[in-house]
């Protein structure tokens, strides 16, 4: 029997009683089954205070509203419930089931705003095509964008950052990977994007998937088909990789010897689970309380299962960072990028924000520096005034310019297309 309108509305209006009194445990109670095994509660807290800190601390919690015309109809009903913050505001979506029970829930910081191209792409200097990379189950879509002319032009393998991406590297109304990939297409350069399996096939998974596992084969694949394609150099094929796209880039290139070059954008050194204690604490001070305090605490716990000797393959994922498996950390404990890339023979171009928080100078960009500085063919540079995103702005970065729309900046994109095209 389906749920009626006043059911959802119950089940709603409780949730978000729920998420006034930050009761995420209680919260969690709620969740449906295959959700109770995605999200766990501190994962929600964790997710609730980055939100709310970015953007001064939550001065309410709004009445949730439905989606119309969902009420009574088959399938969970959307809910939407608005969050006002000292310094904007944003949206927590639920989908009830027809048992009561959530099936679903995001946190939506970014409202309706829609890309819009950057000034710098032509869309009539190159054209795009739809690709499928892999085989089986996990096979994943992308596209490739391939200048006009005859070339032979470069060609770059984009990899997005850690998360359910698609192949845009799409957060709220900005595409950090669109840009570059357009931007570099305007260029001359040929780049292949692709959706992270994470995203394409969260309900194929397997419950011991790794780093490794989500990232080398359609990576694998991508830089094999853009070798095939006329018009493309096969022996000037590189690697652009974002955050732990950039991670992951050494061993991927280690993997295949035919990488020509990687290019390395705020690409975290610092063992995550390390970096993931810091970033909760920058977030926590930006809005201090004892439900910041709490997320922070249960971090650092779950990381120092992570560093030590009890982390082993059959480690439940509840008492882990981020929700990610005993599987996960060890094959991310097990490998040092900076190592693999110095055993490498190609070259980098290694590139960092000064207005990055999640991926440091001082944190990160150091290990590269230590590791692979002396070498001739290693540059290495930063751009003072942009964000993780290679956006640019100004002040003391938060999470809430993640939410307004921009743009990678030219200067980063001109960079990547000037090394990639000598």
């Amino acid at each position: 029997m389906r749920m009626d309108a006043d059911g959802v509305r119950e089940t709603a209006r409780g949730f978000a009683a729920l998420l006034r009194a930050e009761r995420f445990d209680e919260i969690a109670g709620l969740f449906a089954p295959p959700l109770r095994a995605a999200v766990s509660a501190e994962a929600l807290r964790l997710a609730w205070t980055a939100e709310a800190a970015g953007r001064g601390g939550v001065r309410a919690v709004g009445e949730p509203v439905s989606e119309a015309g969902e009420a009574g109809e088959a399938g969970p009903v959307r809910v939407r419930t608005p969050v006002t913050c000292v310094d904007g505001s944003f949206t927590v979506v639920i989908s009830v089931g027809d048992d009561g029970l959530l099936q679903g829930l995001r946190i939506d910081p970014y409202g309706d705003a829609a890309w819009q191209p950057p000034r710098y792409a032509r869309e009539d200097r190159f054209t795009e095509r739809d690709v499928t990379l892999g085989t089986g189950p996990l096979a994943v879509p992308g596209t490739l964008s391939v200048p006009l002319g005859a070339g032979p032009w470069p060609g770059v393998v984009l990899l997005g950052g850690g998360g359910a991406f698609d192949r845009d590297g799409s957060s709220g109304p900005n595409k950090p990977l669109k840009d570059l990939a357009w931007g570099l297409a305007t260029r001359g350069v040929a780049a292949l994007r692709f959706d992270k399996a994470t995203f394409a096939h969260p309900d194929r998974l397997p419950p011991d998937l790794t780093m490794a596992d989500e990232y080398l084969p359609p990576a694998l694949a991508a830089v094999r088909l853009l070798r095939e394609q006329a018009g493309v150099d096969p022996e000037r094929i590189s690697l652009v990789g974002h955050s732990m796209g950039g991670k992951v880039a050494p061993r991927i290139a280690a993997a295949e010897p035919s990488v020509a070059g990687l290019v390395l954008l705020a690409a975290d050194a610092q063992p995550m689970h390390e970096a993931a204690v810091r970033v909760a604490r920058h977030l926590a001070a930006l809005a201090p309380g004892p439900s910041a305090d709490e997320a922070v605490s249960a971090l650092v716990r779950q990381a120092a299962v992570v560093a030590g000797p009890e982390l082993v393959p059959d480690t439940p994922s509840e008492l882990l960072p981020l929700g990610f498996s005993a599987a996960y950390w060890l094959d991310l404990r097990s490998y040092d990028p900076v190592a693999t890339a110095a055993g490498l023979g190609c070259p980098m171009l290694i590139l960092q924000g000064g207005r990055d928080y999640q991926v440091t100078v001082a944190d990160d960009l150091t290990r590269w520096r230590s590791g692979l500085g002396h070498r001739p063919e290693v540059a290495i540079r930063i751009h003072q005034d942009v964000n993780h995103f290679f956006f640019p702005g100004s002040g003391h970065p938060t999470p809430a310019e993640y939410a307004r729309p921009g743009h990678v900046d030219p200067a980063v994109v001109d960079e990547i297309a000037t090394w990639l095209t000598r």
